[in-house]
């Protein structure tokens, strides 16, 4: 079902003028109230009324995540702390956290975003919504909350953690779609799996994952091993939450932005120059309603491309194609780009091994070396040290074959590699730069 009709299957031409209006009045907010935007305005020579078309866009800096980070906390508002009703904000895992504020019509805008969102990937009224993305600062668990209940759908607040009670709850419940990262769903299907409780048997019909990449080899794990239709969705904090993009569950081909709220770009990572649809790169955003927190041309560092063609769903709005890793995360072995992503396609190609996996970096006389952690899965672990060795020698040729970079593989016994409730942590940095 589509959830607003008008919008997501506008003709180009209509939507376009729409975007360019709001995209207007959101440049004379910001350059009024954000002494930053004001700022980036006069290093490029310009004033919001020079924005006379959409591809004028292009003469106005990008913002960072550094540029938020030096705002903190509230700096970069366009309204009076009198107007912001909710506060959300990063882990500041990799430094100082990223602030994030809304007013009551954001709220609203994103509850209505993300019931679009939810309608897409299966949800309706009369679904029962098993919410296990985590709630508090992080957006996840509250963005998926609002849009369930604005879409009339009933939603189990579990959060994450508590894994064997939520598997309870899931059989005595009666959930019918799944919200969850896709590592942490994964981990749900192994808990599952030892306390004897089938998917098959539970009433899921849907799943919606996000707040990490996963690769299509992914997503068919879990279609098996929890009996659903696997939806990716996309969002993030700076922009919005969850509810900027996601896939139809009729097609699965591409997440479909919503323009009407948000403009994409793909850039060049390294020279930032614009690329055409069809061409991987760096993932930038505008927003076009958002009143207590705008962002102007903001650098994702997620990798992706767009592609301009409708859906067969009906609906017209561009799709970008899932998140193949971030230009930030991106490892960079003897030369070579490597995303955690690539790597997981060829464990989970690998029908030994679980998709449970960890890469290390160091750097040993001054060379990068990258040890890749697996967990071997429970029926192919032995004590048998030729077939193990076997088993690596033949990951590590298919890792050569397909990034064309040499990796050490180490295979480890079932669950001894920590489970994440929330984004799993991919990649352990050990080399000093």
């Amino acid at each position: 079902m589509i959830y607003d009709i008008e919008y997501e299957t506008m003709p180009r031409e209509a939507l376009e003028s729409i975007q360019l209006r709001r995209l207007q009045s959101t440049l004379e907010r910001v350059y009024a109230n954000v002494p930053f935007y004001r700022k980036q305005f006069q290093t490029a020579g310009i004033v919001p009324a020079d924005i006379k078309s959409l591809d004028d866009l292009r003469r106005i800096p990008f913002t960072t995540k550094q540029d938020l980070r030096d705002n903190y906390p509230f700096d970069m508002f366009a309204v009076p702390m009198d107007n912001v009703v909710r506060i959300h904000a990063s882990s500041g895992t990799t430094g100082q956290p990223t602030v994030v504020g809304y007013t009551a019509r954001d709220v609203g805008t994103w509850s209505m975003l993300m019931a679009r969102a939810l309608s897409a990937g299966g949800a309706g009224r009369g679904d029962i919504i098993h919410n296990a993305y985590g709630y508090g600062l992080f957006t996840g668990g509250l963005g998926v909350h609002y849009g369930a209940e604005r879409l009339g759908a009933s939603v189990i607040p579990v959060s994450g953690g508590n894994t064997k009670r939520q598997v309870v709850i899931m059989k005595d419940f009666g959930p019918t779609i799944l919200t969850a990262t896709p590592s942490y769903t994964l981990h749900l299907a192994e808990v599952a799996e030892e306390m004897g409780v089938a998917f098959d048997s539970l009433k899921f019909k849907f799943g919606i994952f996000g707040a990490e990449p996963w690769s299509e080899k992914m997503r068919e794990e879990i279609q098996q091993k929890l009996n659903l239709t696997a939806v990716d969705i996309y969002g993030l904090s700076e922009v919005m939450g969850p509810g900027v993009a996601i896939e139809c569950h009729e097609a699965q081909k591409g997440l479909h932005v919503f323009e009407d709220h948000f403009i994409p770009e793909i850039v060049d990572p390294h020279t930032l120059d614009p690329l055409p649809y069809g061409e991987a790169g760096e993932l930038v955003f505008t927003s076009l309603t958002k009143e207590a927190f705008p962002v102007i041309r903001y650098r994702t560092r997620d990798i992706t491309a767009l592609n301009p063609e409708p859906c067969s769903c009906g609906r017209t709005h561009v799709r970008m194609n899932r998140v193949t890793g971030r230009s930030d995360d991106m490892l960079i072995i003897r030369g070579v780009n490597v995303f955690p992503s690539q790597i997981e396609s060829v464990l989970i190609s690998t029908e030994e091994v679980t998709p449970h996996y960890q890469l290390v970096v160091d750097r040993e006389d001054n060379l990068d070396v990258l040890t890749i952690k697996v967990e071997v899965g429970e029926g192919s672990f032995t004590d048998e040290v030729k077939g193990l060795q076997h088993l690596e020698r033949r990951i590590t040729k298919n890792i050569k074959e397909l990034l064309g970079v040499s990796a050490r593989v180490k295979l480890v016994e079932p669950k001894t590699i920590e489970r994440s409730q929330g984004k799993a942590v991919r990649v352990v940095d050990n080399r000093s730069i």
